[in-house]
């Protein structure tokens, strides 16, 4: 769908982690040729950690690059942000420091993070993730607090809810309600990871391996188009919403007897696509 000036877009990239063992493990593709089959599954871009032959390529293809790195050293994060804004990255994801990390050091952190990404002309986004300082919602909440106190201003983070929704096992019926707590933290970001969860599995599968929505992922686009729909209702003008839809294909993510990552995550993009054209539409809709 063509967009206006006024109408942002959603903006695709696949990561090159739903590509794992594709087509199989003894033969895997080269990363080129996975690049290239991004391309051609219709993704607008790369989420990666790029180098320069994985940059020329997404050039001469015409694919955007989502970056990121890890968030426990500010002097190489600085050095890794200047690097990745050589080779194209715009967006870039943190992971903050580790689990155990106290929390008012996680928040000056952070707080550095994002203004060196400020004075280097890059948007640095602070992502809740397992086994980061953001873990848990309470620990990203007073995190996110800190941060304020000090920075004055909210934080700008990379969503990833399935963590949060597995902490707590929620149900379907309560995502929205627990999940969009804070809309103008949601409105704020600029960058999504999708990925399907329930509230005892941070990914479930996205088809049944015959072409068909699983259940589960049917029940979590329902949630993605409530939270495409809260983001469209953020201050105007809207910049345009960077989203990975994260099907994973190790560490525990994928399970054993599950489609592969990568054809899900090809079905996932489609349901994403679809779900942002009608939150547009009801938002459309709200305004008359």
């Amino acid at each position: 769908m063509k967009a206006s000036s006024k109408t942002p877009r959603l903006i695709q990239c696949a990561t090159p982690w739903s590509l794992i063992e594709y087509p199989t493990a003894k033969k895997e593709w080269s990363m080129k040729r996975k690049i290239k089959a991004i391309k051609k599954a219709g993704f607008d871009g790369l989420a990666a950690i790029p180098d320069q032959k994985a940059s020329d390529l997404c050039v001469k293809l015409g694919l955007k690059l989502m970056g990121g790195m890890d968030g426990s050293n500010v002097t190489k994060a600085k050095k890794e942000m200047v690097r990745q804004r050589e080779l194209g990255v715009t967006h870039m994801n943190i992971q903050l420091w580790d689990h155990d990390t106290a929390l008012p050091k996680a928040a000056k952190t952070a707080v550095k993070l994002v203004n060196a990404g400020d004075s280097l002309g890059v948007k640095v986004h602070i992502e809740t993730h397992r086994d980061t300082a953001t873990e848990t919602p309470e620990k990203y909440w007073e995190i996110a607090r800190l941060y304020e106190k000090e920075a004055g201003k909210l934080m700008p983070t990379t969503w990833d809810h399935s963590h949060f929704a597995i902490v707590k096992h929620l149900t379907p019926t309560n995502y929205v309600e627990r999940l969009i707590v804070d809309p103008a933290m949601i409105q704020l970001s600029e960058l999504l990871h999708l990925r399907p969860f329930n509230g005892h599995h941070c990914q479930v599968p996205v088809t049944n391996g015959k072409g068909k929505l699983t259940q589960e992922f049917i029940d979590y686009l329902a949630f993605v188009e409530e939270l495409f729909v809260c983001w469209l209702q953020g201050p105007k003008p809207r910049p345009d919403l960077w989203v990975c839809p994260e099907m994973g294909g190790s560490a525990g993510y994928h399970l054993s007897g599950q489609p592969h990552p990568w054809p899900d995550a090809q079905a996932a993009r489609i349901e994403y696509a679809k779900a942002w054209k009608r939150a547009l539409k009801r938002q459309s809709e709200a305004k008359k």
